[in-house]
């Protein structure tokens, strides 16, 4: 199966995020459990739904499961953020992640409005 750029990016971000929310979990200094759930679900929600809008059925279904992988990113952004500000992840950590977020938010902006100019 050829894999587009958008979901091997998701795919490793959703990786990245994983391994993120075991360290917070189980190694952190300050173990935290309630916000490292909210990132490890939109942070893997985005390449679920960019694999389910590339086996979408029609114009419409893409666009609708690309735009919900946006909105999915956009949240993980406020919850990496809020993860760093209060704490719970370096600075530095959180620069890393959060470009990679920020790369799939623009990859994702892109396609939606590449796809609904094209409806």
């Amino acid at each position: 199966m050829v894999r587009s750029v958008v979901s091997e990016k998701a795919s490793v971000f959703a990786l990245r995020i994983v391994r993120m929310y075991r360290y917070l979990t189980e190694k952190a200094p300050r173990r935290e459990f309630v916000l490292s759930k909210q990132v490890l679900r939109s942070g893997t929600s985005v390449g679920a739904n960019v694999e389910e809008a590339l086996s979408g059925q029609s114009r419409a279904d893409f666009a609708s499961k690309m735009n919900i992988s946006l909105k999915e990113a956009c949240e993980t952004r406020y919850w990496l953020k809020l993860l760093r500000d209060s704490d719970y992840i370096d600075a530095d950590a959180a620069r890393s992640m959060l470009e990679d977020c920020d790369e799939l938010i623009k990859m994702l902006k892109s396609i939606v409005k590449t796809t609904n100019e094209k409806r």
